[in-house]
Order: structure tokens, then sequence, then C-alpha cells
């Protein structure tokens, strides 16, 4: 995680790259391994369509309403675009709903690409393949003002309340490194989660900052936000699109995301759909 409380809006250098004119159609398609990243010669699982995988439910503010083929909310706005500098219409795009663990175990794939807030582990990176980063995120404590948590103003503190996080995601562990004194309670959705923590069964929910704001912000009006965790080696946490181990299509998914970043788009739709008023001071 980034040492420095968080505060989820863009800097004024991002606003200015987004603010800035830029070209609405696709670069000039690159070439990986001497294959040209453009529809026609793309190796995906219809020839002429490409598929993103998703979970379900998927939430926001990464998607809207749990429908990921509206275009709305960052990750099914990125998708699009990404399609759209591969050479592909909105039409083109199918949706797929993958489970969060099954997308990153080994074996054959119903996805091309699947993107759903995952971080970029080396363990991770046994299995599958990951794109070019495209979002730094930091991992926060989530509780109810009423809990017994809404007072902890240190890890120390945070160590000693019950804390819960969906299954295999970095939440939960990064939940395991604080939790010394009690195990953490895992659970299969933030859904499942979110209830515990409503019911009293834990005291605090570990979740990406986005998602945070978006719990407390909207879907919980006594919730709080305890504050940042520190990563494991105080480096950012960083999501990339999770492609097949060997996919022939990973180095042109990558050159699509960086393509984006040069043109401001990866800080516009950050500014759009996961700028929240509001900050996550550090724990220590």
């Amino acid at each position: 995680m980034r040492a420095p409380a968080l505060v989820l809006t863009v800097t004024a250098a991002l606003l200015a790259v987004a603010c800035a004119p830029a070209e609405d159609t696709p670069v000039a398609p690159t070439a990986v391994n001497g294959v040209a990243c453009k529809k026609d010669t793309l190796a995906t699982l219809t020839p002429g369509k490409i598929t993103f995988g998703t979970d379900q439910p998927a939430y926001a503010p990464w998607f809207v309403d749990d429908d990921p083929t509206n275009g709305k909310g960052f990750e099914s706005a990125l998708a699009y675009a990404l399609a759209e500098e591969l050479g592909y219409a909105k039409s083109d795009v199918v949706w797929t709903r993958v489970p969060f663990n099954a997308a990153i175990q080994p074996g054959k794939k119903t996805y091309d690409a699947d993107i759903n807030e995952f971080s970029i582990t080396e363990e991770r990176k046994q299995a599958v393949d990951f794109s070019a980063p495209y979002y730094d995120v930091g991992q926060v404590a989530v509780t109810l003002k009423s809990s017994k948590a809404a007072s902890v103003k240190t890890l120390a503190d945070l160590e000693k309340v019950k804390l819960g996080a969906q299954v295999g995601t970095t939440s939960f562990e990064s939940a395991k490194r604080l939790s010394t004194e009690q195990d953490v309670a895992v659970y299969n959705t933030n859904d499942d989660a979110k209830a515990a923590l409503r019911a009293g069964q834990i005291d605090a929910l570990i979740v990406d900052l986005p998602t945070a704001f978006q719990i407390t912000s909207v879907e919980m009006d006594d919730g709080q936000i305890i504050g940042q965790i520190p990563g494991a080696d105080r480096r950012p946490e960083q999501f990339g699109i999770v492609l097949d181990k060997g996919s022939a299509l990973t180095g042109c998914v990558s050159n699509a995301v960086e393509a984006l970043r040069s043109k401001g788009k990866l800080a516009a739709f950050e500014q759009e759909w996961l700028t929240s008023a509001g900050s996550a001071p550090a724990l220590k």
C-alpha cells in the first residue's frame, strides 16, 4: 500500500492529462511476436469477438447495477475502451460470469480476459498472465459507527478486533497479516461479508479503498472507514487484467492498457468513477 494517507482523488497532473485533447480513434496497432494487435489477427475464443469475464455480483464503483454490458463503472468502461483499442466494436464484446477464485485457477478459460479487481501477485502469476497494471490501490478497514472497532486508531488496536474479508482476495491476505489474536472470518462474496458486519459477526471488514468509499457513502449509513493498511512490502498494490497462462493476447492487452494511459483515458475513468471526497488515514 502507499505509506501516506490515501485520498481517492486524481492529482492535478492527472487531471491535466485527462482534460487534454486526445484522439478518440485507436492508435496504429502494434505487433507482439510478429502478430499485429488487431481484431483480424487476435486469437480469441470466438473469432471477431472478445470475451471479458467478471464475477457475479460485479460491485460498484467498478461496475454499475451488476451489469458489465452497460459500459458504466471503472472496469466496464475500461473493458470497452480496451476492446476499441484492439479494433473491436462494442457489439463485438461478449461478457461471461466467472467466480473470483475460478478466474485465476489453472485450466481451460471461458474468457479471453478477466477484469475483476485482481491484484497482481507473484503467486497468481504462476497460474495466469496479467496485463500491465491499470490501477494502484490500497486496502482499508471498514466498520460500523456502533462497533467497538470504530475507536481503532492504530494497527495494534486493529489486530485485537474480529476481521473479515472475501475469500481469495488480497484484502483477505491483508487481514491475515493483521489478525494475530484471532482467525479472520472468510466469506464467498463481499455481500456476505457486509451482512456479517451488519450482524455483528465481525468488527471490521477489509476491502480496497474505492469499495470502502462505496460501502460507507452509499450502502451503509452508519459505515465508517477506520484507516489504510500498509502492504506487506510497502509497495503499491496494482490491479491487472487476467489472461490465460501464456496467452497470445497478453502483450496486446498490455499495449492497449498503456495506450489508454498515454491518452489520459485511465485518469479520466478514475476521475469519473472512482473519485470520492474523503481520505483514509494510514494506520501505524
